[in-house]
């Protein structure tokens, strides 16, 4: 049986997915499996990352963590795709 902190990582990881593959399929860019499964990913990732809410807060209610998740899922993979999109303008890759 899980425990109530792995329990709120797992639930995390999937609103953050859930967030970012929903923003995935709202875009009006087309949709490939790379693109889908990236963001996806990387969208989890940074939901997960809102458990260190539970540092700050530790008595934190788990709908304000998983507000937070949702918001860190969609905001976190924008900014890291903004980041690597400047990299690439920066270091000459491709599409410049």
């Amino acid at each position: 049986m899980l425990q109530e902190h792995e329990r709120t990582v797992i639930t995390l990881g999937i609103l953050g997915a859930l967030a970012a593959a929903g923003k995935v399929l709202a875009s009006a860019e087309p949709v490939t499996l790379r693109l889908f499964v990236g963001r996806t990913l990387l969208g989890g990732a940074f939901g997960v990352s809102a458990a260190a809410i539970l540092v700050q807060f530790p008595d934190a209610s788990p709908l304000a963590i998983a507000g937070a998740g949702s918001a860190l899922g969609i905001a976190g993979y924008q900014v890291f795709e903004i980041y690597l999109r400047y990299l690439r303008r920066k270091y000459g890759g491709k599409n410049k």
